[in-house]
């Protein structure tokens, strides 16, 4: 993937939300893989929090997150599935302002080719609300690595071309300056 050197690197801050029943900080290996790509990448882990398969607990705090405007992108891992307790996606369907629709199809695209058929139980979303980037993921920690390394890292990176999520943010809640 394209990176153009000429342009300069601009560091995202990114929170990340382990959304989980059983984990915690000493066994949370997906949100620890996670915190490092970010951290390796140059970026800045700005929060880290756990909270249980509860859509109103998971939508609290992305509302938090989502007004802080020191948080450009929030990355959530777990809760993405199908059972009865995976309720990311429902919360997030609260918040959101847009969809960002490629970015599903292109993780269980990914994932296919890795897990073949059983990437359709993962319901991976991402999208856009207050000006603040948001990605759910699934809990594993090889979604976790997928997702980053193939896709995340790219486009949270301010010199990869043709184009890239950073560019963009200046422009996220243009629609709010519209009726001025």
């Amino acid at each position: 993937m394209p990176i153009d050197e000429s342009r300069p690197f601009i560091p995202v801050s990114i929170a990340v939300l382990t959304v989980s029943d059983t984990r915690t900080a000493a066994d949370d290996r997906s949100g620890d893989t996670l915190a490092a790509r970010i951290a390796g990448a140059g970026h800045q882990v700005a929060a880290r929090a756990i909270e249980r398969d509860d859509a109103d607990r998971i939508e609290a705090r992305l509302r938090g997150w989502i007004a802080d405007p020191t948080i450009d992108a929030v990355i959530t891992t777990g809760g993405t599935g199908i059972t009865g307790r995976d309720v990311t996606p429902e919360a997030f369907d609260r918040v959101l302002e847009k969809r960002i629709e490629g970015f599903g199809e292109l993780f269980r695209m990914l994932s296919y080719a890795k897990i073949g058929t059983s990437t359709m139980q993962s319901r991976a979303l991402a999208g856009v609300a207050g000006g603040t980037y948001l990605f759910a993921l699934p809990g594993s920690t090889g979604a976790v690595k997928d997702a980053w390394d193939d896709i995340l890292m790219w486009q949270l990176d301010s010199r990869h071309r043709p184009c890239n999520l950073v560019e963009l943010m200046p422009r996220l809640q243009e629609h709010l300056h519209a009726a001025e």
